[in-house]
């Protein structure tokens, strides 16, 4: 696999995350901690997503991001509740919540305080590489996680997916080209995301997305991720019947993130 750099130091700091984390709270326990849990707490990440394209409304993934490696702190006065409560009145179907602490200044306490200002549905956004990582976000309450397939290999993303499955939670799975889309849809998740930002270079392009399009089954939903910054870019993807978006950056330079979605969106 063609691994991107910068995704090669983030999963090696992942591997020492999990050896730190193990230490303080072992995998037999926090599994049994995880799988203790009562399902019906979950809000159904794809069901949400699924209702808004029904009814024929562009369905939001809403990021709360404080920072990324490449832009640095997008946002100064970061307030997690703040920002879900203000997606949630803008409209969106879902929360993305970043806990890499790392490389993003996100973290675990980011996702428990937003999920708990809102009704919305929540995934946990990080490079999730072991089971581990698994058990830990479903400790979070997160109603979905995110699997990026540059990071992973088949069998890896078939029993990390697999085991979010038992837990009770959705996936999406992420792409950047044909051959990562084909690994994909080896899984049996509907949701999809083609992310347009090459990790090798960092360009963007929705090109991407438009370009794997006819390769991604009717019974998927398929979100495109990064790159939709202004409402010439929503419409190009929804006439090309792409309804299902992740956006952070365009949101997090907002004063009022909600009400930004509303101008991009609505």
């Amino acid at each position: 696999m063609n691994t991107p750099t910068i995704l090669r130091k983030i999963l090696a700091t992942k591997e020492q995350e999990i050896a730190e984390r193990s230490k303080t709270l072992p995998l037999a326990e926090i599994k049994a901690q995880s799988t203790d849990r009562d399902p019906s707490e979950l809000r159904g990440f794809y069901r949400s997503m699924k209702a808004k394209v029904d009814a024929g409304l562009p369905a939001v993934i809403s990021e709360i991001k404080k920072a990324s490696p490449s832009k640095g702190v997008l946002r100064e006065n970061f307030v997690p509740e703040q920002i879900a409560e203000s997606y949630e009145k803008g409209g969106a179907a879902c929360l993305s919540v970043l806990t890499d602490r790392d490389y993003f200044k996100g973290h675990e306490d980011y996702l428990i305080a937003a999920r708990k200002a809102c009704s919305l549905p929540v995934i946990r956004k990080d490079f999730l590489i072991d089971p581990y990582h698994v058990y830990e976000a479903r400790l979070l309450n997160a109603d979905c996680i995110l699997l990026i397939v540059s990071a992973l290999s088949d069998m890896q993303l078939q029993d990390l997916a697999g085991l979010a499955e038992e837990l009770g939670m959705d996936v999406l799975v992420e792409v950047h080209d044909g051959e990562e889309l084909q690994s994909a849809l080896k899984l049996s998740t509907p949701l999809v995301g083609i992310n347009n930002r090459n990790l090798h270079t960092f360009e963007l392009t929705l090109d991407t997305t438009l370009g794997l399009l006819d390769q991604v089954p009717s019974d998927r939903l398929l979100v495109t991720e990064s790159g939709i910054l202004v409402p010439d870019d929503v419409k190009l993807m929804r006439d090309n019947n792409v309804h299902a978006f992740l956006v952070g950056e365009a949101f997090m330079r907002a004063e009022e993130p909600g009400e930004e979605l509303q101008k991009l969106f609505f």
